[in-house]
């Protein structure tokens, strides 16, 4: 099992990896948000690297989500009465809470479960339709709040991936831009499997251009900014070719047990 020191090790070498290959590609290191993906991680973990102000998490299942949110939101309120309580006591200024965590829905997100999930997501990554999109639409109009959301573009076209294919895009893009409560971020792809390095590659470039299409064409506003591409065996390959957000899960928590 990955132990709480080994999490603590793994995260400063992830991060210290992401800005070297920022640097690489001659971008500073603070332009890449890393979501440490939970799907296999413990609660502990997860308490661990929010004790080492990492804020931003993803899940892939929605039921997962919110509960991994309420749980999280409990250990925040008790952090955050402890922190009084010290700072009552303390001769000097305690350093900043870190700010809240954000939650991250980076898998297939289906219909039935977008007004439960509602309230608990910062940001939706996985939109690849425009009845998911209607469906925040109407969660957002329910609840009077805008949602954040990213097009899951299927840019290696596998008939095995979710997405949106490519030549749709610009089209779903001009659907959501209309949408009173659901705000376009950006874009989202996923590398084929089993894919050499110049094939994966290829589709982070193929994403890359289009996002750029996206903003050139005006479909988007300037808050149009994400391009989430990366995952724990090639985020290095995506931050060249222009990610500015990666999912990282194993490469910090590990492999899962073999009986998940």
């Amino acid at each position: 099992m990955t132990t709480i020191d080994s999490i603590h090790e793994r995260y400063i070498e992830t991060t210290q990896r992401v800005a070297a290959a920022a640097a690489a590609a001659g971008r500073p290191a603070d332009e890449i948000i890393l979501v440490a993906v939970t799907k296999y991680a413990e609660p502990d973990q997860i308490k661990s690297l929010i004790d080492l102000g990492h804020r931003d998490f993803g899940e892939n299942q929605a039921q997962q989500l919110q509960q991994r949110a309420a749980m999280i939101q409990e250990y925040m309120d008790r952090r955050r009465v402890l922190q009084g309580l010290l700072q009552s006591h303390a001769t000097q200024p305690l350093s900043p809470d870190a700010g809240p965590i954000r939650w991250h829905m980076i898998g297939h997100l289906q219909k039935n479960k977008v007004r439960r999930l509602a309230d608990s997501v910062r940001l939706i990554h996985s939109v690849d339709s425009l009845r998911l999109a209607e469906e925040i639409q109407q969660a957002g109009l329910a609840s009077d709040r805008v949602h954040e959301v990213l097009i899951q573009v299927n840019a290696s076209g596998e008939a095995s991936k979710s997405g949106c294919p490519v030549p749709a895009v610009v089209p779903l893009a001009e659907q959501i831009d209309s949408m009173v409560n659901v705000r376009l971020r950006g874009l989202m792809t996923m590398a084929p499997e089993h894919a050499s390095s110049g094939e994966i590659r290829r589709t982070f470039a193929r994403t890359r251009e289009l996002f750029e299409d996206l903003r050139r064409a005006g479909v988007c506003d300037s808050r149009c900014n994400l391009l989430s591409m990366g995952m724990s065996g090639d985020f290095e390959l995506a931050i060249s070719e222009g990610a500015n957000l990666v999912r990282l899960g194993s490469i910090i928590f590990g492999e899962p047990a073999a009986d998940r």
